[in-house]
C-alpha cells in the first residue's frame, strides 16, 4: 500500500520557530520558489539523496495532504512526476509528526516508515 502522506523534510532549527509561531513557513528554497516543497512517500528518498544529502539536523515533516486543502497544488516536477507543493504557510495543526532524521555512515539519511 502507498502511504496516504506527504512528506517535507526541514531543518530542526526552523520546526523550532514553527512550534513557536503556529506556523511553518518554509526553508530558503520553499521562500524562493514560491511554495513549500513536499514528496510523496516513493519521492522523498531521491529527494533527500539528490537535494540534502550530508545535511544534519533535519526533520521528516509528515502531512495528511486532506488537512492542507485547496493550497496544496499538485504539479509536474522531476522525472515529469507530479509532486506536492504547498502556495501558503503549514499550520502546525496539520502535523501528523515531525520525526529526526538521521545520518548514516555514507552521507545519507535514514528513514523511518513512511506509513
Amino acid at each position: 500500500m502507498t502511504s496516504p502522506y506527504i512528506f517535507h523534510m526541514c531543518l530542526k532549527s526552523l520546526w523550532d520557530d514553527a512550534l513557536a509561531s503556529g506556523f511553518y513557513e518554509g526553508g530558503a528554497l520553499d521562500k524562493q520558489d514560491g511554495f513549500i516543497h513536499f514528496s510523496t512517500a516513493a519521492q522523498v528518498r531521491e529527494t533527500a539523496a539528490r537535494y540534502l544529502a550530508g545535511v544534519s539536523g533535519l526533520l521528516l515533516i509528515k502531512v495528511d495532504p486532506e488537512m492542507i486543502g485547496d493550497a496544496l497544488k499538485w504539479e509536474e516536477s522531476r522525472d515529469n512526476l507530479l509532486f506536492p507543493h504547498l502556495y501558503d504557510r503549514l499550520s502546525i495543526k496539520n502535523v501528523v509528526s515531525a520525526t529526526e532524521l538521521p545520518l548514516g555512515a555514507d552521507g545519507a539519511h535514514i528513514f523511518p516508515d513512511l506509513d
